[in-house]
């Protein structure tokens, strides 16, 4: 695929609307400067043939002082222009950011579960820094020294239409060199950002495991896969920096060509009488100020390269769809759901099914205990339940409706989901609770942790709601965190509660508070309870039993644990869920 500069053009454009009043005042700090830069000549010329021909000094003053005004003025222009440019840059592409981050988001988990977060964050903002670096100089380097180049050629002209037209032909050279030379390091830029989003997801990816890195003397294994990452990286660098050095000596041959040209021109008329000395002075400052946008222009386009490597990878990402449709317009009624699977086979690459024809009916209000060994499917088939994935065959179906059918948005607030592992966010106890949600107001939070009794412990913060937690969780216990997230599902009120391995790693005492808050948790509700012990499902009407993501037993608990012949009577016997490996 071939990105030309049309489409350049297009995305720099889209992104530029809402801010028209700014690029306005860019426009004229731009074009206020390349008007100082082509009367400055004007005035030197002056200045020259006046001081030849023995012209009175109150002029050559007066020409001196207007020639420090305008060397003193068209910096400031400059710095306007730059300023503006910059400001209109880095608000475009923070938008393009919030895009990508609002695009990455509706993906689903089959995306994020083969792209590492280090690569998502080079991406993100790797690669629309380095568009923030091309667009922001693009109107002063590329847009404005074309406008500057133009400005010479018209001026030239009006002086002696052969000195316009020599200058019209170099400039027209040096530009279509340039464009053809343009797309030749682009296919090695691209390599290049590619590997950088590979060696930040594979630092991110260590960062996170530092503690069992260090703890199982891995040092040694993810220095070598460092300096293999390096070493991938190093020739394709080469090979892009080559690729701009051939702009680099194209562009020094053509800029000594356009300084030969003009002094070759400015000797022929002068030797023929038909210019002054101070227009040989003005042809030369026009040929070596045309020299100064050329250069610019090359910079420019080894900057393009670049960002025509990113606009690849972001283009790539942007094509990215999700695999889940927004669902269907049919709404849940609120209250305690039923959950039906029929006949549900699910895979996570489409070839190895964790879940085959899975079948139950759980009716609403009630409690499924799902049991199994570690990778029987228990987890996969709660994430069906959320839409976090659609299943390969079969379907799912909440309070009647096809979970398909439902609007996709709708099921974070009608299916609570509590996990062993929460993940706290760097933000206040009252956004970590609410997820941001501004509608739940702090006596509903107040009543809920007084319902769970972790009232003593939000008192004990110094800021109460407003206190910051982390992803470190700040101080909290593994018990503390685990009532947070049952207090989330308490504020949303869904009809269908989902349990994965809640208790799994608490000490007693925190144990028996978590049982009290499930306790409540499951009045009025449908619930899930997955669980690798027998005292974790006391509470389930129903029992389901997964190996190798097929169902080997399922009915109701009391006629279970009363056939001796069953599953789960045998491990009510050993009282152990180990029966199960």
């Amino acid at each position: 695929m071939k990105i030309g500069l049309q489409q350049h053009w297009n995305l720099l454009v889209d992104y530029l609307k809402p801010q028209q009043g700014r690029v306005i005042k860019l426009a004229i700090a731009l074009l206020a400067n390349i008007g100082l830069q082509l009367v400055s000549p004007q005035i030197l010329r002056y200045f020259i043939d006046t001081a030849v021909i023995g012209g009175s000094g109150q002029n050559l003053l007066l020409t001196a002082l207007l020639y420090v005004g305008v060397a003193l003025v068209t910096p400031v222009t400059s710095i306007a222009a730059t300023y503006y440019g910059e400001n209109v840059a880095w608000r475009a592409t923070n938008t393009l950011r919030a895009n990508l981050v609002e695009h990455c988001l509706r993906l689903d988990l089959s995306f994020h579960k083969f792209c590492t977060p280090g690569e998502l964050v080079e991406r993100i903002d790797g690669d629309v820094h380095t568009l923030a670096q091309f667009f922001s100089k693009f109107t002063i380097y590329v847009f404005g020294n074309l406008l500057l180049m133009l400005g010479i050629i018209f001026v030239l002209f009006a002086e002696d239409w052969r000195t316009g037209l020599a200058t019209t032909l170099f400039a027209l050279i040096a530009l279509s060199t340039l464009m053809s030379l343009r797309s030749i390091a682009v296919p090695h830029w691209r390599i290049y950002r590619q590997i950088s989003a590979e060696f930040f997801g594979f630092v991110g990816e260590q960062l996170a495991g530092m503690e069992d890195i260090r703890a199982n003397g891995a040092k040694s294994y993810v220095m070598q896969r460092f300096h293999k990452i390096l070493q991938d990286w190093l020739p394709i660098f080469h090979k892009a920096r080559f690729a701009d050095t051939i702009l680099w000596g194209t562009t020094n041959g053509i800029f000594t060509l356009g300084n030969a040209i003009a002094l070759s021109m400015g000797a022929y008329l002068w030797s023929q009488n038909i210019i002054t000395i101070g227009t040989v002075y003005l042809l030369y400052y026009y040929a070596d100020l045309l020299g100064q946008p050329i250069e610019r222009l090359r910079t420019q386009f080894e900057d393009l390269q670049q960002a025509e490597a990113s606009i690849y990878r972001i283009q790539d990402l942007l094509q990215v769809q999700s695999q889940l449709s927004a669902g269907g317009k049919e709404q849940l009624s609120h209250g305690a759901l039923s959950v039906t699977f029929e006949n549900v086979s699910f895979s996570y690459n489409d070839q190895e099914l964790v879940l085959q024809n899975i079948s139950f009916d759980l009716p609403p209000g009630h409690v499924l205990g799902l049991l199994g060994r570690t990778g029987s499917g228990k987890s996969s088939l709660a994430r069906l339940l959320l839409r976090l994935y659609d299943p390969q065959s079969g379907s799912i179906r909440l309070g009647g409706i096809p979970i398909n059918q439902t609007p996709l948005t709708d099921l974070p607030s009608l299916v609570g989901l509590v996990t062993q592992d929460v993940q706290l966010f760097q933000t206040t106890v009252r956004n970590n609770l609410t997820f941001f949600d501004q509608n739940i107001s702090d006596e509903r939070i107040y009543e809920t942790l007084e319902k769970l009794e972790l009232s003593a412990w939000l008192h004990s913060l110094p800021q109460g709601l407003d206190t910051n937690l982390g992803p470190d969780s700040s101080g909290l216990s593994a018990g503390q965190a685990q009532l947070l997230a049952f207090t989330r599902v308490f504020l949303k009120d869904p009809g269908l509660v989902i349990l994965d391995e809640a208790s799994s790693r608490l000490d007693p005492t925190t144990e028996k508070l978590i049982e009290k808050a499930i306790d409540k948790l499951l009045i009025g509700r449908t619930s899930i309870i997955i669980a690798h012990r027998l005292t974790t499902v006391e509470k389930a009407n129903q029992i389901l039993i997964l190996e190798q993501g097929q169902i080997i037993e399922y009915g109701k608990r009391e006629k279970l644990a009363q056939n001796s012949h069953s599953r789960f009577s045998q491990l009510l016997k050993t009282g152990s869920i180990d029966l199960l490996t």
